[in-house]
């Protein structure tokens, strides 16, 4: 729970900031990048740093995570999205919580927001999968890969969609703005993506590997 409370209160604290001191979409992302990054390195040779039920419903489906796990660690990072988030909404109660929201810019229409969010899901999980369970890939990089994948996908599609990739982190908000437009979305697409993702690349290192 604290590894996604952490993630949550830096990334979404990030788009607080910018509503007082401008850091912009570049300074957003690389806040999520860089809080991912150190996540990794903090709780991975712990518990596989899982701070994102979609990238957890991946390893389950396709890379061997036990299913029966699934419950507390879903469980535990919406917890700690939605305690990181009223926690924001305690501490910037001069900014309005909707900055923290996930949602569409008033160009796109749902079905453009959907395979925005499956595609960058899938970049983020294709990128896990390879950084973190290949034995071929050095694991001192591990991190940094997954920080970097955050950090182009939000540059890329902040200003689309908000840039989901994870349910908690969109459902965390949207209980502490008590706003859950569009909501539905950042829960199925970043699922999707991860979802084919992790089928993709096991097919890939049967194939190739």
């Amino acid at each position: 729970m604290s590894r996604t409370y952490i993630l949550i209160f830096i990334g979404c604290g990030s788009a607080f900031i910018d509503q007082q001191n401008n850091i912009t979409i570049v300074g957003i992302a690389l806040a999520w990048g860089v809080v991912i990054t150190a996540m990794v390195y903090t709780f991975g040779h712990i518990s596989g740093a899982h701070l994102n039920p979609a990238v957890t419903l991946a390893f389950a489906s396709g890379l061997g995570f036990p299913f029966k796990q699934i419950p507390v660690y879903v469980i535990s990072q919406f917890l700690g999205a939605i305690l990181s988030s009223i926690s924001l909404r305690a501490l910037f109660k001069e900014t309005s919580p909707g900055v923290m929201l996930t949602l569409p810019n008033s160009l796109q229409n749902d079905l453009t927001v959907i395979a925005w969010e499956i595609i960058i899901s899938f970049i983020l999980m294709l990128v896990i999968c390879s950084a973190a369970t290949n034995h071929r890939a050095p694991k001192e990089l591990c991190g940094v890969a997954i920080g970097a994948a955050i950090f182009i996908n939000v540059l890329i599609a902040g200003k689309v969609t908000g840039a989901s990739m994870n349910p908690a982190r969109s459902l965390g908000p949207a209980i502490a703005a008590k706003n859950y437009n569009k909501l539905w979305m950042y829960i199925v697409a970043p699922t999707i993506g991860t979802i084919t993702a992790s089928s993709v690349y096991k097919l890939l290192t049967l194939i190739i590997f």
